[in-house]
């Protein structure tokens, strides 16, 4: 308060004359604000120059605590659950058991901070949203594992394939670990439910793909049989595999809530409840559909008719005795070429070995033998 102000209205209220027309004119005021805290002075004494809230006396618009307290339940039932409980997760629960009125994202978000439940962080960066998905379902699966550990401490591996377009768990499958074998029959059962998509999307597990390291793996040999196309995501970049990395903390939290599995049939049984569970929920970047609505409601992608072998190219150094190591085979080409650098050329099985300009060897690997051995004495040496 201007303490000229605070003298000025003391004194009127007191009695004493003063020309308060000039006194307004000269500070800026109405003559309404200068009467105003007169009579609050004459009322309260000092206190009148204490500032009132301008907030509303009455709140038509506020909710209950009725509102609130269903809020709460609703976030405690679905953390016990193991599920999401963000405001969008909180306001599908309660519209799902007909609550009304039925409150507001922004609404549930501030009884949430209200109570405790969310910590503002005004500096933190709000997150890019730039996304991808295929346009239909079944042109490309994700696949990935993650460790997961039995009752006894035992380390094992969930398989988790996902659908790009719709999020749709296709395969949630329990192995001792991210091995071939295994991810082939994860695979196995997807396909029998859900037919075969255009491509399969990995990281750079050898389970998965050999493509970053100039070989083709087992699995690979598979789908490319079925006309598969199979895409590796760059080394050191998980972001490309993004969806199946989210399901993984979805899963992981589901998981968290109950009691380890003692063995992997005991998980294996947790998993298809599981799938069960988040194929028929609700999904937030889905707006709002299930992942099963979105994979149905359009046709389903396939694989162009014939396989498709994969193809690629890389180096290799030649051993002293004039051999290459390529795609888990000892490949010979002759002491000629030794500690050369050779180029291979592979599509498939079917393999060109260049060594600078000179064809040093052309072969389709047979995969029953590791050692590849000569067959063409000519090819031996230089031409």
């Amino acid at each position: 308060m201007d303490p000229e102000f605070v003298a000025a209205v003391a004194r009127v209220a007191h009695g004493e004359k003063i020309n308060v027309a000039r006194f307004c004119h000269e500070h800026g005021l109405s003559r309404d604000t200068f009467y105003k805290y007169v009579a609050r002075f004459r009322a309260e004494g000092a206190d009148g120059f204490t500032r009132r809230s301008t907030a509303p006396h009455h709140h038509p618009t506020a909710l209950g605590a009725g509102v609130a307290e269903a809020v709460l339940r609703a976030r405690k039932e679905l953390a016990e659950q193991g599920l999401d409980n963000g405001p969008i997760s909180i306001r599908w629960r309660l519209e799902d058991t007909g609550f009304t009125p039925l409150p507001s994202r922004a609404s549930i978000h501030r009884i949430l901070r209200a109570h405790g439940h969310i910590v503002a962080q005004p500096r933190k960066k709000p997150k890019a949203r730039r996304r991808f998905e295929y346009a239909d379902p079944n042109g490309c699966w994700q696949i990935d594992g993650m460790e997961h550990y039995l009752a006894d401490g035992t380390k094992v591996c969930i398989l988790q394939i996902l659908d790009d377009h719709s999020r749709l768990d296709v395969g949630t499958y329990a192995a001792d670990s991210e091995n071939g074998a295994d991810t082939w029959a994860a695979l196995q059962q997807a396909f029998a439910g859900y037919g075969l998509p255009v491509r399969l999307l990995s990281d750079n597990g050898l389970a998965f793909t050999g493509k970053h390291r100039g070989r083709m793996v087992e699995l690979e040999r598979h789908l490319a049989e079925l006309g598969v196309t199979t895409i590796a995501s760059t080394p050191h970049h998980p972001q490309t595999c993004g969806k199946d990395e989210r399901a993984h903390q979805t899963l992981q939290k589901w998981l968290a809530a109950r009691p380890p599995a003692d063995n992997l049939a005991a998980l294996q049984q947790l998993l298809d409840q599981y799938r069960q569970i988040y194929n028929n929920r609700r999904h937030q970047s889905l707006d709002g559909q299930t992942p099963q609505q979105r994979y149905a409601v359009r046709p389903k992608a396939t694989p162009a008719t014939g396989p498709r072998q994969p193809s690629g190219t890389t180096e290799r150094p030649i051993s002293a005795t004039g051999v290459i190591a390529f795609s888990g085979c000892s490949i010979v080409l002759g002491r000629t070429w030794a500690h050369h650098t050779a180029t291979v050329y592979w599509q498939g099985d079917r393999v060109t070995v260049m060594v600078d300009d000179t064809v040093a060897r052309q072969l389709t690997l047979n995969r029953s033998v590791r050692y590849q051995r000569l067959t063409n004495h000519k090819l031996s040496g230089k031409s």
